[in-house]
């Protein structure tokens, strides 16, 4: 931006007046006292050119990457259902209900998963009526269990009359539904998939009977990296839950 400047000596002591180049002049008067041998005997006019100057760049601080945490303990619990009664021949197999001794060890099995800290914030269950009456049972003696997230899973049921498959089928349906802040998952269903999955994941043979829970742990940041760093035989057996033990 340009500005006229002009120098007067009309007055005394002198005055400055500034002149827009595209308007009428600007009026502002300032006192300006020069010494008399070097008082203007003309009208002076000079130019001002104001520079506009671009800001200091301003520096660039990267922000330091965020370190992954560290791998957690993540805890498995796989309880086969309670005792089921058969004096009801016309039910089909998926709707038989609990037995009323299936229904005693329901209540003592809850009560020593809690007793142990072994309480899930998961539960995936099978939608049989065995298994679901389990869990209801439970759920009436411990109320960490009804605070927990549950899923109802119809795969359970079927997938565990699958030869091999249901280690495989368990891990994928943990991940599926799991988050990395739940540390303790339980699945509900039944045998013979889950005293294989259970003898897959730990390496060792392992008999489920009815009510009985393994108690399986493994590390990793997540549900997919714990399966992954253990696979099949490096999860650690914690012990098999009996509600005569």
């Amino acid at each position: 931006m340009n500005v006229g400047l002009a120098i007067s000596d009309m007055h005394t002591p002198s005055t400055i007046r500034f002149l827009s180049p595209s308007s009428s002049p600007y009026h502002f008067l300032f006192p300006l006292y020069l010494p008399n041998n070097h008082h203007p005997r003309f009208r002076a006019k000079s130019s001002l050119v104001i520079e506009k100057q671009d800001p200091p760049a301003l520096s660039v601080v990267q922000a330091p990457a965020l370190s992954l945490p560290e791998p957690v303990s993540r805890r498995l619990i796989l309880l086969r259902h309670a005792r089921s009664s058969r004096e009801n021949r016309s039910l089909r197999d998926h709707d038989r209900p609990l037995s009323k001794s299936g229904r005693v060890d329901a209540v003592k099995v809850s009560l020593k998963l809690q007793e142990l800290g072994w309480i899930p914030e998961l539960i995936l269950c099978s939608d049989a009526a065995r298994t679901k009456e389990t869990l209801k049972i439970m759920q009436e003696q411990v109320q960490e269990l009804v605070e927990a997230e549950i899923h109802f899973v119809s795969s359970f049921y079927s997938i565990a009359a699958m030869d091999g498959q249901t280690a495989e089928h368990l891990q994928k349906t943990i991940c599926r539904y799991s988050k990395d802040e739940i540390l303790t998952v339980m699945c509900m269903g039944h045998n013979r998939g889950w005293e294989e999955a259970a003898s897959m994941f730990s390496g060792a043979s392992i008999e489920l009977k009815t009510c009985n829970a393994a108690l399986l742990e493994a590390a990793g940041k997540s549900w997919e990296e714990a399966f992954a760093a253990a696979g099949f035989g490096g999860w650690k057996l914690h012990g098999i839950v009996k509600p005569s033990s």
